[in-house]
């Protein structure tokens, strides 16, 4: 049904109706994108706010950036592609495939680019979203967030680092003009960015400081140019690619039963690390820095083959006192040291529990997505719904997240879910749809009991995987063919649903002339 919407518009023009609106065009927003095309619901938008899709690989453009999932699991299932150069692509290609996936789907004039959604409010009177953006105001009956999890830097609470007078930046806001070469320089941080960023430009600089919090266990990086003779089969020998797909994809989830099922399993593992550790690090006092104490997996297991040959470079430092301030052109450590340095990488990572996203959009009751989270934690129902925001789907919702396999098989998976979650509106003249409360608690007590056996939770350590509450809230405990299971199909039954004609009292729409 087309609508002309009575509502508060930006300047003399009306908010613009969408019957679904898309916040993102990364893996997520742009694969959602591609299936309502496909399904002919050519009524949508998608609202991106950088220039281009692409999400964390349009962004995070810094020295050595990589995938960490092999390339061909790594990629849309409708979309594979015969042309990767190597077994883990890194940061260009990735995103050269997006871009070329987009192209080929013609959904780039459903996109608005530069366009930043600053407030999403649910609105009880008319029964739709309206959203308010840079690019003016919206309405929509359905809103899908596509926004990632590792889309806002998170930046560290240190005294005097907004004073420091050199060059500065996070890691996933590389600064490209900043010229490194034969400088002092820092990088806070020893996660999956630190550890591709520190190799890259170590041979460069004067002199690195790396400054770790907690180290990290790291895995042989099985990374090599895929020679002519695969890459033709990739291309010409039918099926071949998608068998290497599914062979890959198998293996990962062999992980599953150590992370979620017997942690005491990914010991295997740690004895690889150790004995990598052993070869790769000679000095006995640099070994003891950089030895984690914690059981692997209990936070994210990292890949590469040249991060501790880095470290035993003789211009690089591993710090790892605490930071007690930053000057003006230098750290101090806790216990007193000083150390100049011309140049400071931020390498912290992202909100992940407390985006700032949450705190634009609103809910029927009027509390702000954050509010909510902050109240029962950071919850939702099958990572794609929450309860209290009506016709509201989240791609890489709550316990969505992986250790250990390709992300885009969840996002397929949720897509394949809100799809079907808009036919079957559509099907029975539904107006609203929203989780029922108690089936959300329900499905978070069965995953927060999961996940109390998990390596995640027995490990030993804090990490980005859990809210302020102690949860966690971002990985999924079980095999991810078992979440395709389960968003295989819209169960309307979790749902408080509402139809057309009994709601029409309180829209506020004419039709359209």
């Amino acid at each position: 049904m087309s609508r002309k919407v009575t509502d508060k518009a930006v300047g003399n023009r009306p908010a613009r109706h969408v019957k679904t609106i898309i916040i993102g065009s990364g893996f997520a927003g742009l694969g959602l994108a591609i299936r309502l095309s496909q399904q002919g619901r050519n009524d949508y938008l998608v609202l991106e706010r950088g220039s281009d899709v692409g999400g964390t690989w349009r962004d995070n453009t810094y020295p050595g950036a990589a995938c960490d999932v092999p390339s061909h699991l790594y990629s849309y299932s409708f979309a594979l592609n015969p042309n990767w150069s190597r077994s883990f692509s890194k940061q260009g290609e990735i995103q050269r495939y997006i871009q070329g996936v987009a192209r080929e789907y013609n959904v780039l004039d459903k996109h608005l680019f530069d366009c930043d959604v600053t407030g999403a409010r649910w609105n009880n009177a008319t029964n739709l979203w309206h959203i308010e953006s840079t690019q003016g105001s919206f309405t929509a009956d359905t809103v899908v967030s596509a926004v990632g999890a590792l889309c806002e830097p998170a930046l560290p609470d240190i005294k005097g680092i907004n004073g420091f007078e050199g060059e500065i930046f996070h890691s996933a806001r590389w600064d490209h003009d900043a010229d490194l070469k034969g400088k002092r320089v820092a990088i806070i941080g020893t996660g999956a960015s630190a550890i591709q960023i520190v190799p890259s430009i170590a041979p460069d600089v004067a002199h690195l400081d790396v400054y770790q919090r907690t180290a990290p266990w790291l895995l042989p990086r099985f990374d090599r140019p895929y020679t002519m003779p695969e890459r033709l089969a990739f291309r010409h020998i039918p099926g071949f690619q998608r068998l290497s797909r599914a062979a890959i994809y198998a293996a990962r989830e062999t992980q599953v039963v150590g992370l979620a099922k017997v942690p005491a399993l990914m010991q295997a593992f740690e004895l690889i690390a150790k004995a990598k550790l052993q070869l790769e690090i000679r000095d006995p006092q640099l070994r003891e820095k950089v030895t984690p104490n914690f059981r692997i997996g209990c936070k994210r297991m990292l890949i590469s083959n040249d991060y501790y040959p880095a470290l035993s470079r003789s211009n690089v430092d591993v710090v790892t006192d605490g930071i007690k301030e930053v000057r003006a052109n230098s750290i101090v450590t806790k216990d007193g040291t000083e150390r100049e340095i011309d140049a400071l990488i931020v390498a912290t990572g992202f909100h992940v529990t407390d985006s700032p996203t949450y705190n634009t959009i609103s809910g029927k009751d009027g509390r702000t997505l954050a509010e909510v989270f902050d109240e029962i934690g950071q919850q939702g129902y099958k990572g794609s719904t929450v309860a209290n925001f009506p016709n509201m789907f989240f791609l890489l919702g709550p316990n969505v997240g992986l250790g250990h396999t390709s992300m885009v098989y969840m996002i397929e998976s949720q897509i394949n879910y809100i799809a079907d979650a808009l036919s079957t509106v559509d099907r029975l003249g539904l107006r609203t749809v929203e989780v029922k409360r108690e089936v959300q608690d329900s499905y978070n007590k069965d995953l927060q009991r999961k996940l109390v056996k998990s390596v995640w939770s027995t490990g030993g350590c804090a990490s980005w995987y859990l809210d302020k509450h102690g949860n966690n809230t971002t990985l999924w405990p079980d095999f991810t063919f078992e979440f395709r299971r389960l968003t295989k199909n819209f169960d309307v039954s979790a749902y408080e649903t509402t139809t057309v004609e009994t709601s029409s009292n309180n829209l506020k729409v004419v039709a359209a002339q």
